[in-house]
């Protein structure tokens, strides 16, 4: 998060949340809300429209935004839900083209108590292929000029819809209108990688090909997909995860010095690197389906949507030529955890054999760890040589309080910085780089819940194998 305006510098802002009672909306959206509401960095003057086919009353659904709250806003107490349910409306009948429900009159409510000049944010918290039916939407009732939008990812199913979309999202907004979020750059700990890389000299020395032998970005997940089942089968692992939140790690990792300080350096530091990201390729992929997923309501039978993905990635600069870049994601694995780890070449000195490799890892989770893999002798007579791990919490620096994610990136939108948002020329990179593998895809593997994933997974991480898992 940028240190560009504060709240009182934010001007009257109404949020016009579509797909207000979807489950993104309730476990995401709505507690990043609360988050900002509860820090004081809100705009003085705010009001939430929630957008959806329901009619409700704005009573029922500041009920449903509570019920929602207590489940998924951690920390979010009796007196922040008050005043968030303060500021909720809520206009039902569904928006389309040729007809917006109740959302104009609710908004022209809105405009009465907060002026004229009220800065719209539009949120799409939809699936997406509904995102190019609400431009169009949007657009036809004159609510496009000045506004922000926010487009859920992934943008666009295959690099044709990608482009179909993005035509008609240019033809709309500006590209400075437009935040295409990705929550995985607004964690913490992601923010983390550039500051500890380029704050610390112990940490930036051995950041490339010459001390780096691979790259591991390692995101299994032990939930399944039950309540997502539906908008998770037309997507899978690849689309929801490697097309957008670990390319974007990858890129945090790779990316060159920023050319300057500024937020804008940074975003254009990390889509100048996807640009040199290798198209995948086919051979270097494993794909995979958890047992019992085709059994799930709303799957098909015959499904052959992908629940893992392992994928080998090179990066053709002068930094990183030679390293891969070994992603993995997937569904009802053994365990959850977000790991970046940098795998690094045996000491010159040879005068002991090193039986692990040395290791510095970055967890993605809450404000995140570091680590380093060593080798030591082991104390005593003995010469033994064993691993040990030295570990700095970022919870115990000093007033360590993290938003969440999404907080984060509502409160960039807010103040207009886009620095943790990709752009469409970086989006357009990251389908390049997946489309060998849509083009010809990998045969699908099965794989038992509560295991690692497919077998054939191991041999994309070789020869360290997924260390996270040791």
């Amino acid at each position: 998060m940028s240190d560009a305006p504060t709240s009182q510098d934010t001007p009257p802002t109404a949020f016009i949340l579509y797909g207000a009672t979807g489950d993104l909306a309730k476990r995401l959206v709505m507690p990043g809300f609360a988050a900002l509401a509860g820090a004081g960095l809100l705009p003085a003057q705010w009001r939430l429209i929630g957008s959806g086919r329901k009619e409700l009353s704005d009573d029922d659904y500041r009920r449903h935004v509570r019920d929602g709250l207590e489940e998924f806003g951690k920390g979010v107490g009796d007196e922040v839900q008050d005043a968030v349910g303060a500021g909720l409306r809520f206009a039902g009948g569904g928006f389309s083209e040729d007809d917006p429900g109740h959302l104009l009159d609710v908004l022209a409510s809105v405009r009465e108590e907060l002026g004229d000049d009220v800065q719209l944010v539009h949120y799409l918290a939809l699936p997406p292929s509904t995102f190019e039916a609400y431009t169009r939407a949007i657009a036809a009732h004159g609510l496009a000029d000045g506004a922000r939008v926010v487009y859920e990812k992934p943008y666009g199913t295959s690099p044709e819809s990608f482009e179909e979309l993005d035509r008609l999202v240019q033809s709309v907004f500006t590209e400075e209108q437009v935040f295409r979020i990705d929550h995985f750059l607004g964690k913490e700990a992601t923010q983390q990688l550039h500051v500890l890389r380029f704050a610390n000299r112990l940490i930036e020395q051995v950041w490339s090909a010459e001390h780096v032998a691979q790259v591991q970005i390692d995101v299994p997940e032990t939930l399944g997909v039950d309540e997502r089942a539906q908008f998770y089968d037309a997507t899978g692992a690849t689309l929801d995860m490697l097309v957008t939140h670990l390319l974007q790690v990858a890129a945090e990792v790779a990316l060159e010095p920023p050319a300057s300080p500024g937020p804008e350096a940074l975003q254009q530091a990390r889509e100048s690197v996807l640009a040199c990201f290798r198209p995948v390729d086919p051979a270097e992929v494993v794909l995979g389906q958890s047992d019992g997923y085709r059994d799930l309501a709303d799957v098909a039978d015959d499904s052959t949507t992908d629940t893992f993905v392992a994928a080998r990635i090179w990066v053709d600069t002068d930094r990183w030529r030679g390293v891969p870049f070994v992603l993995r994601t997937g569904k009802q694995l053994a365990e959850s955890h977000q790991h970046v780890t940098l795998v690094l070449r045996p000491p010159v000195s040879r005068q002991h054999e090193v039986r692990e490799p040395e290791t510095i890892t970055f967890t993605l989770s809450g404000n995140g760890t570091v680590w380093s893999q060593v080798t030591a002798r082991r104390p005593g007579v003995s010469d033994d040589l064993v691993s040990g791990r030295l570990y700095l919490e970022l919870d115990d620096l000093p007033d360590a309080e993290p938003l969440p994610a999404y907080a984060t990136l509502l409160r960039d939108v807010l103040v207009g910085d886009r620095a943790l948002f990709t752009t469409a020329a970086g989006l357009r990179d990251a389908w390049r780089v997946v489309t060998p593998m849509l083009e010809h895809r990998p045969d699908l593997h099965p794989y038992a819940p509560g295991s690692w994933g497919p077998a054939a997974a191991d041999e994309v991480a070789a020869p360290y194998g997924w260390l996270s898992q040791h």
